[in-house]
């Protein structure tokens, strides 16, 4: 097995091309656990990091540019990303510890095609799009057509993911992501439930819901945003049943698996629950400016 430390996109797509079963990594935060583990170790790794444009982070225009392999510590300590999307900051900052935040990154979290993910759900709901070198230059699709599986992406051989686009929130829009866990630290989501609403006035005009952990990939779940849109926040409050019809789509909209960690029937309650506490964070949020 070689290394490669490329320094740009041109190059790490050369890399790949020229050699056959050869791997990127952003980070190397899971490849690594799997090489122990006994998959197969790649014949070149091709080392992301040295690459200007997939650790940038730039705001223009009314656009976020980041790149797929910056590190999550870098965007949860990034004052104006967070405000403008707390949600997938804080989805960003349940990565591992403080110590793999130094390596992690969005593109990493996503590619590695997790169900439990945690940045992937927020990802979504701000409609995230994602910028991939291909053999004959880049092409961009949503964030949300990337996994396709547990451990499955659509990327072809020798294509990777070299930046993320976001465009600015709307006015009065906030976001948010919760997940439950069995322990209180350094845990793999049980489920992951990302919400992003727009209020005008005393109402909502738009909303997104996004569960993570509860099927083979992250579930975008439109009878739960449906609940929500209309919906009264007179005094800071999601009228009451729209919270009811929310939970109830959002367990609806679950297909988890049942084993040691969690039951159906568990995972398909808690998804209800922190489908209503996300839509009020984001409520407040949108509220306050937050």
């Amino acid at each position: 097995m070689r290394y490669a430390a490329p320094a740009t996109v041109d190059e790490a797509s050369a890399l790949l091309s020229d050699n056959p079963g050869s791997q990127v990594f952003a980070g190397a935060t899971d490849l690594v656990p799997q090489m122990r583990s006994g998959r197969p170790a790649p014949s070149v790794l091709v080392d992301l990091k040295g690459i200007e444009r997939l650790t940038a982070v730039t705001h223009e225009d009314g656009q976020w540019t980041i790149g797929a392999a910056t590190p999550t510590a870098d965007l949860t300590c990034d004052a104006a990303f967070t405000a403008a999307f707390p949600g997938l900051s804080e989805g960003a900052g349940l990565i591992g510890s403080d110590q793999i935040q130094n390596r992690s990154s969005l593109g990493g979290n996503l590619a590695n095609a997790s169900p439990a993910a945690d940045s992937v759900p927020a990802l979504i709901a701000n409609a995230g799009q994602a910028v991939i070198a291909t053999a004959d230059g880049t092409r961009t699709v949503p964030a949300s057509e990337i996994v396709t599986g547990p451990g499955s992406t659509s990327l072809a051989d020798g294509e990777f993911i070299v930046e993320f686009t976001l465009a600015d929130p709307p006015a009065g829009t906030g976001d948010a992501y919760l997940r439950m866990i069995p322990r209180t630290e350094m845990d793999i989501a049980i489920v992951g439930a990302a919400v992003r609403v727009t209020v005008d006035g005393d109402s909502i005009s738009d909303a997104i819901v996004v569960l993570g952990a509860v099927a083979p990939t992250a579930v975008v779940v439109p009878d739960a945003a449906v609940a929500l849109v209309g919906a009264s926040v007179a005094g800071g409050s999601i009228d009451h049943s729209a919270l009811t019809a929310l939970a109830e789509a959002a367990s609806t909209a679950c297909d988890p698996i049942d084993d040691k960690r969690g039951t159906i029937a568990y995972r398909r309650q808690v998804a209800g629950v922190l489908a209503k506490r996300a839509a009020a964070i984001a409520v407040e949020r949108a509220q306050n400016g937050v």
